[in-house]
């Protein structure tokens, strides 16, 4: 936004629009770092916490013998069944969904704490045994995804159980955990929780890979080519209906691929999204350039700036704007809309396209993934509605 006025047709824009930059931009970040910190502040109390997976044995006494596949379908929360004994001494089975549970079997499910509280409501009650601890039949280990053929696959079609007999019932992506459900797509260097016959975990970790260069591996050609396109469709030119012309920017761009390529996951053979760690430290490395970017630009200027005589003007503009915008976001998204306070605070420094609320956002909350939602859900629309404004006050 800073160059539409050059845009706009006026020679000396550049020069305009860095000194307004150099004036405003503290208390830019400074404004919304504060209202970031009001959002985090009620953040325990938000609506949208994902709710920590716990297992638990459940005795069955229902005597109409269902069907595990259709007592899954009456719940509603994500959940596994990993374990199945018939009575109080038979061998440990993997349940599958054809699998009828009798009276007094034992059952084990993974889910969330209210899904797991509706299968036992719906079998029996809570058993003090634990099928987790016999692994004379089935064990359980953590295996890092490092093998890049298996990302961007979902756990169903993996197909693990009719290879091996074994179940995904977990999978930790950062220092999140969801629950293995068949349609999730699984990323290079995520740790997933299998169950399956301890004759053949062996071969099931070395099926996976389970080798931690698959935390950090980046693949150089889906970031290329993601950057590329992501440079090619920021600097595209949209025409504005003052007759000037006005593109994204390269940063909005990359970012909307970005977005693409993380749902899609995978092309046929092509990986398109990144190991969480090595996502993790590309942020961090970009977000230093672009600070030391911005800074560098900024002090550059703040000397005209201040023998400008309009410098106290712009600061009070910049003062105003950052304000109303910062506590009109904060105030609707709480109050109106009753969104989360962690969420909130990504979504602001996304309305400011300003990657260091971003930053300290991810920095109190230990990267909590709705941070970086809040902020993908707006930055895109947040930096085109700014680049089309200034293109049309760089025409004034």
């Amino acid at each position: 936004a800073g160059n539409a006025a050059t845009m706009a047709g006026n020679p000396d824009g550049v020069a305009v629009a860095t000194v307004g930059y150099a004036v405003a931009y503290l208390y830019g970040v400074i404004g919304m770092l504060f209202f970031c910190l009001l959002a985090l502040r009620y953040r325990r109390s938000d609506k949208d916490k994902p709710s920590p997976l716990v297992n638990r044995t459940i005795r069955v006494e229902r005597d109409d013998s269902p069907l595990i596949g259709d007592i899954a379908e009456t719940i509603s929360g994500e959940l596994k069944f990993s374990r199945l004994r018939r009575g109080e001494s038979g061998p440990i089975t993997r349940p599958r969904p054809t699998d009828r549970v009798n009276v007094d079997d034992l059952v084990t499910v993974v889910g969330t704490q209210d899904a797991v509280n509706q299968v036992i409501k719906a079998l029996g009650h809570g058993s003090s045994h634990s099928l987790i601890e016999d692994r004379r039949y089935l064990d359980f280990r953590r295996i890092t995804v490092s093998d890049p053929k298996l990302a961007g696959h979902t756990v169903a079609e993996l197909g693990v159980d009719e290879k091996f007999g074994a179940t995904i019932s977990r999978v930790r992506r950062g220092d999140t955990d969801m629950v293995g459900t068949p349609d999730l797509v699984l990323q290079q260097g995520d740790r997933v929780r299998v169950v399956g016959p301890t004759s053949r975990m062996k071969e099931i970790s070395k099926y996976f890979g389970d080798s931690s260069r698959g935390l950090s591996s980046i693949n150089p050609v889906a970031l290329g080519i993601g950057m590329a396109i992501g440079i090619i469709i920021g600097e595209w030119k949209f025409l504005t209906p003052t007759g000037a012309t006005f593109s994204i920017g390269s940063a909005a761009g990359t970012l909307l691929v970005g977005l693409i390529f993380g749902k899609i996951g995978r092309i046929k053979g092509f990986v398109t999204a990144l190991p969480f760690t090595a996502t993790a430290v590309l942020a961090e490395f970009g977000l230093l350039v672009f600070l030391a970017q911005a800074g560098t630009k900024a002090g550059g200027q703040i000397a005209n700036a201040f023998t400008g005589g309009d410098w106290w003007r712009i600061l009070v503009t910049g003062f105003v704007i950052t304000t109303i915008v910062g506590f009109g976001l904060y105030a609707s998204m709480r109050w109106i809309v009753k969104m989360g306070g962690t969420r909130l605070s990504g979504l602001l420094g996304g309305a400011q396209t300003q990657p260091a609320v971003l930053a300290f956002a991810n920095e109190r909350t230990g990267a909590d993934p709705r941070v970086a939602l809040g902020y993908a859900m707006v930055y895109p629309v947040a930096m085109i509605g700014k680049i089309f404004v200034a293109q049309i006050l760089g025409g004034l």
